[in-house]
Formats: structure tokens, sequence, C-alpha cells
């Protein structure tokens, strides 16, 4: 909503906000209706029924931010580790994938399983290098020992330390591919082979796209669904090369969502980009102060205004005030006699 400063200390009663909506510079869009009130003189009597009867509703003066506005348009987005793309290590067949679009997730949470039988062969190439570790290792400490007595050539010694010393980095290798494919070495070392991979949640969030369906082969460089955080939406906003030097951190932005209305929400500039875009615009990061049970979207386009040489100041919004013959009023309520009720029309 936006607000007219009043500099007159003399206006102490309240105000009616639909006496007469009028469109102002900075209310354009707001649809002009019919006065539920008209003012043939100043001042006219009301009945407690009458007003009653015509839904009048009533403000006061508030305290409330002034200032030049730069307007810029932008979107609603989330910050890099707010989005996640699930891919596969290795790929495979998708054998289950029970969520839909629109899911919400847990960090952790197990998202799909994959099934490809080189997870068989890496299993077996894993028990294979830690049996031989077991013989290497034993023939690697004898001929270290028999080389510190003399009794053994140096070349055995050092042919035993490499053969150990590889398969110890093939051994420690296979392990943590099994681990990437949260396959349990532990589980594979006591016999129970899979051919199963799972895949698990790395972010909490709601699965914004899948694109596989259980039975559909994927590669290692396909997205297979995509997860976003929107516990910290903030705003795009792009701001023109003349304004950016009018545009401080902390300052305050009010924006607006085309499918909103004449709805507006706050935030505040918190980061100010240090490059110029091909279409001669600096990037501006601001946060959104509203709770996230609005229902933004990160893509969602926004129109913003960004408060510049901010200033204090008592206020009443613009659609309190009447237009007539080029001239601005306001309504202000005083006690009549018994049940009603004098508005006067001052300017």
């Amino acid at each position: 909503m936006n607000f007219i400063k009043l500099y007159t200390i003399a206006i102490i009663a309240l105000t009616f906000l639909n006496c007469s909506k009028s469109t102002s510079k900075n209310e354009s869009s707001d649809v002009q209706e019919k006065e539920k009130v008209v003012f043939e003189t100043d001042v006219i009597k009301i009945s407690i029924d009458e007003y009653e009867n015509e839904s009048l509703s009533m403000t006061s003066l508030v305290e409330h931010s002034f200032g030049a506005r730069i307007s810029s348009t932008g979107v609603i987005d989330v910050p890099p580790n707010g989005r996640a793309v699930i891919s596969a290590q290795i790929g495979g067949y998708i054998k289950s994938s029970p969520l839909l679009i629109g899911d919400q997730v847990k960090k952790g949470q197990l998202l799909l399983t994959i099934e490809n039988i080189k997870f068989l062969e890496l299993e077996q190439q894993y028990l294979e290098a830690k049996e031989q570790l077991v013989f290497l290792k034993s023939d690697y400490e004898r001929q270290q020992e028999l080389f510190n007595e003399k009794i053994s050539s140096e070349k055995s010694f050092l042919k035993a330390q490499s053969d150990f010393k590889i398969t110890l980095a093939t051994y420690k290798g296979l392990k943590k591919k099994l681990e990437l494919l949260q396959i349990d070495p532990a589980q594979v070392e006591s016999g129970n082979l899979t051919s199963v991979s799972k895949i698990f949640a790395p972010i909490s969030g709601d699965i914004t796209d899948i694109n596989s369906t259980t039975g559909s082969y994927v590669s290692s460089s396909d997205e297979i669904m995509a997860i976003v955080n929107t516990d910290h939406l903030h705003l795009e906003l792009k701001i023109f090369e003349k304004d950016v030097f009018n545009i401080k951190k902390g300052q305050t932005v009010f924006f607006s969502l085309p499918e909103s209305g004449s709805k507006q929400f706050k935030g505040s500039i918190h980061l100010i980009g240090k490059s110029i875009g091909s279409d001669r615009t600096v990037m501006v990061h601001a946060h959104i102060d509203e709770p996230h049970d609005e229902g933004f979207i990160p893509g969602m386009f926004v129109q913003a205004s960004i408060l510049t040489n901010e200033s204090s100041g008592m206020g009443i919004l613009n659609k309190a005030v009447i237009e007539k013959n080029g001239l601005a009023y306001i309504v202000l309520i005083k006690p009549g006699e018994k049940d009603t009720y004098l508005l006067e029309k001052i300017k």
C-alpha cells in the first residue's frame, strides 16, 4: 500500500479508507470505485446505522517510511546451496522411484534405487583386493625383516613393498566407490552382495522435477530429479546502471507479484552486484521479510521498488484521499449528536 506524508499536526481524528478510492501517481493500478459518501458540503451528518450499512472503514495516521523510489523487476530465487540435482554415480536401471513432483523430502531420505550388474563386479573386485592384501601385507613384512637382517636382496623387498601398496590403494579406492554407491563394505565382506544402489536426498526441500520412470536407464550424466529448499527465498533484482549509486545495503524494498493483485510484500537490500550485464543492469540481492507461507515459488516474476533517501513521518494511505476538482481531501469523523457522526472534509 502507498502512503502520503502529512506535515500538519492538527489532524488527530480517524479517517475513512473507503469514502472514495481515487487513482494517484503511485497507485495507477487501483480501480476507481463509486463514492459511498458524497459530500455536497464540507460537513455532513450520518447516523450510526447509516455508517454501519455503508460498511465504511477507518484508519488513523501512522508512522511510515518515505523517500524516493527506484523501480526494478526480478525473480524470487533460492541460494545455490538451496538447489540440488540428483544423478547417479554409475548408470543403471531405475528399480524404484516412489516420489512425485511436489513431495517434500528430508535430508538423508531415500529417493530412489538403481540396479546395475556392474555393482556386483565392483564388490567382487573389492573382495579380491581385500584377500590379496592379507597375503601381500604378510609377504611385505617378511621381506622387510629379511632385508633388515641382510638375508634378502633389496630388489625382493622393494617388489613386495610395491605390490602391497598398489593393492592397498586398489582396495581403498574400491571401498570408497562402494560407499559412494551407498553399498556397505562391511556387508560385502560378510558375503551380502547386492546389485542395487540407493540414492538419498542431499538436502531437505521439495521435489521440483523428475526426469525418469521405473525401469528406465539413466547414465551418470543424466539429471534424474531436482530438489529445491525454499527456507531461504530471496529476490534477485535488476537495477539499471544509472541507479546503482543510489542503492545501499539495508534499504527497504517493496515488491508485488502480478498474480497477487495489489498486495505488496516487504524486504531489504542485502548484496549489490559488482558487475554490469550486457543489458547494462546490475544484479541486487534482497532478503524477504514475509514468512514463507505466502506461497512464493522460485522463479516467480516480481515488480519491485527500492526506497532511497528514506525518512520517517506521519502518513495516511493514498486510497483514504478524495480528489475533487484537482484538490485532495481527507474525511475526519467527529462525535455528533446522539446516535450520529459528523464527517468533515478538509484539504
